[in-house]
């Protein structure tokens, strides 16, 4: 048999599906998903031996203004972020990368930090109350309660609905509006019929991530004082009743569980529509906006301008009056905290990066029940609101030094063990658990665009699995490595409750540091601290936009 022959043979086979899976592929893989899901086991572990009475959480109020806030935040992070998205890539909107970068920056800015700047702008004594009181208004519309929550976490949320809408149009096939416009059928009526049923899949991920992100957020809804189901865990966690935090935060993931099942189906509605890529064209489908170029423009500029404008004019203001703030405060803001940020950041972004590697390529190499097992159990943690993810972890902390204890009264030897509450091994798992399916995700769709006949033909040429992988796959998924890499460094940079639950004492951050002085009434000492944080956070997301392609 000539060498071509026994090449021949593995590749013709290569487009079948693979009824055998690497053992310790599929073993790697497994023991990363039990990690990811063992923080649940933890509360689940806590709340069964729990002595709570249950009938005390029945919170009605709390329960309906948690489920309130997700849907109106859900429903005008969509009304936002479709409109943007169609205008800077289908229409002659001017300057449309200007705007398609403007509007997706907000994602650098923590919500609670834009929390902070709106209380300053628009609170009863900030900036736009003390001009107006100048020219004789006496009030302006509270900021604080269920519409200023909704408004804020809006205004930093809307950019994932415009980031996965944008990248559907992007991807789509131009050639079926052409059809439909031969057809005399009008542009409104063919978004509505060819394009719209095209995007829904891409809105409903947008839209699953502005959900999940509005239901776990707990530091903007403290800020503007509304009671949600994170507010009240932490007031739990915090008051000694770790049972009822517990049982609360089991509310808080059956209400998860909820929104992943009506995306779910959502997901299974639109299964079949048909995702093109963009065809060459013989006409030009782009949109000419005509006379609503000026509305367009005043949108856009209007957005950018709740989102960042007003931010980071209010941190520039807290920077140029900062330096008497300083002086007066204790808080006094140190360049360490900066490298701590920067430091757990890049250990979660590398961690999550090297534990989403064998996942990613397990499940598109090897599609089986096993592997789509696996593959889905390493997204449970992102559905995990921080504050839970925090809470079971120090459970699980707690336990552990109190057993290495109790070994250690028999066995002496037992006290050189390492603790885990409150250390940064636990802290920075508490981020890989979060935000590992953004690598793995990323990475997956670099694993699938590999020809696998490189990989065979390594194979056929000597190279053992690991060295084929090494020496093939792995410097051509580098690319989605790197971009997974830059999101969760990004999202590390700004997360919030998981950091205030398992920091390591005497470790503060930027986000530490920003919730510490958020009653000093220093704001001046935030400023610092809150523009390293948006800069650095700005960094990554240049990553991630130049991926884009």
């Amino acid at each position: 048999m000539s060498a071509l022959d026994r090449l021949g043979g593995p590749l013709a086979r290569l487009g079948s599906s693979d009824s055998e899976l690497p053992t310790g592929l599929v073993l790697l893989s497994g023991a990363i998903a039990a990690a990811v899901l063992s923080p649940i086991a933890w509360l689940l572990f806590r709340v069964v031996n729990a002595e709570t009475d249950v009938s005390l959480l029945t919170q009605p109020t709390t329960l309906l203004t948690s489920i309130g806030l997700v849907a109106v935040v859900t429903g005008a992070s969509v009304l936002l972020g479709v409109p943007l998205a169609f205008l800077t890539v289908r229409t002659d909107l001017p300057f449309r990368r200007f705007w398609t970068i403007a509007v997706a920056l907000p994602l650098v800015i923590p919500s609670y930090l834009g929390a902070f700047t709106y209380i300053s702008a628009f609170g009863p004594s900030g900036y736009v109350a003390d001009a107006l009181a100048a020219v004789g208004v006496e009030s302006i519309p509270s900021i604080y309660g269920f519409s200023g929550t909704a408004l804020v976490l809006t205004l930093y949320t809307f950019p994932y609905v415009f980031i996965t809408t944008r990248a559907s149009l992007l991807s789509f096939d131009e050639s079926l509006i052409e059809a439909a416009r031969t057809l005399q059928v009008s542009r409104l009526e063919a978004f509505r019929r060819v394009t719209l049923p095209q995007l829904v899949p891409g809105i409903a991920s947008g839209a699953l991530l502005v959900a999940l992100y509005a239901l776990s957020d707990f530091g903007t809804p403290n800020l503007l004082r509304l009671e949600v189901l994170t507010q009240a865990i932490w007031v739990e966690f915090n008051g000694f009743g770790r049972e009822t935090a517990a049982m609360l935060s089991l509310q808080l993931l059956t209400i998860t569980a909820v929104i992943l099942a009506v995306q779910s189906r959502v997901g299974d509605t639109t299964q079949g529509a048909y995702v093109g890529t963009r065809a060459g064209t013989s006409g030009d489908t782009t949109v000419s906006l005509g006379a609503w170029t000026a509305p367009a423009l005043a949108f856009c500029s209007a957005v950018v301008t709740m989102c960042l404008a007003v931010p980071l004019g209010v941190l520039f203001v807290w920077f140029r009056r900062g330096g008497s703030s300083i002086g007066r405060t204790r808080l006094v803001f140190e360049w360490s905290y900066a490298t701590n940020s920067v430091l757990v950041s890049v250990a979660a972004a590398v961690a999550c990066a090297l534990a989403a590697i064998p996942v990613a390529y397990l499940a598109a190499r090897h599609r089986s029940t096993v592997t789509e097992i696996i593959d889905r159990a390493t997204y449970v943690g992102y559905a995990m609101p921080g504050i839970v993810l925090g809470l079971a972890l120090v459970f699980f902390g707690v336990a552990y030094g109190s057993t290495v204890s109790d070994i250690a009264s028999v066995v002496p030897a037992a006290n050189y063990l390492p603790t885990l509450y409150q250390t940064l091994p636990l802290l920075i798992f508490a981020y890989v658990v979060r935000f590992l399916p953004q690598s793995v995700g990323a990475t997956r769709s670099s694993a699938m665009r590999v020809d696998r006949n490189l990989t065979e033909a390594a194979r056929l040429l000597g190279r053992s699995p690991l060295a084929a992988f090494r020496e093939v796959s792995l410097p051509l998924i580098a690319p989605g490595v790197f971009a997974g890499a830059a999101l969760v460094f990004l999202t590390t940079m700004k997360e919030l409750p998981a950091t205030l639950l398992l920091q390591p004492t005497g470790f503060d951050t930027l986000v530490t540091y920003i919730w510490a002085i958020r009653e000093s009434g220093s704001y001046g000492a935030a400023a610092i601290p809150a523009l390293v944080l948006i800069v650095v956070s700005g960094l990554s997301m240049v990553v991630i936009l130049s991926q884009e392609k």
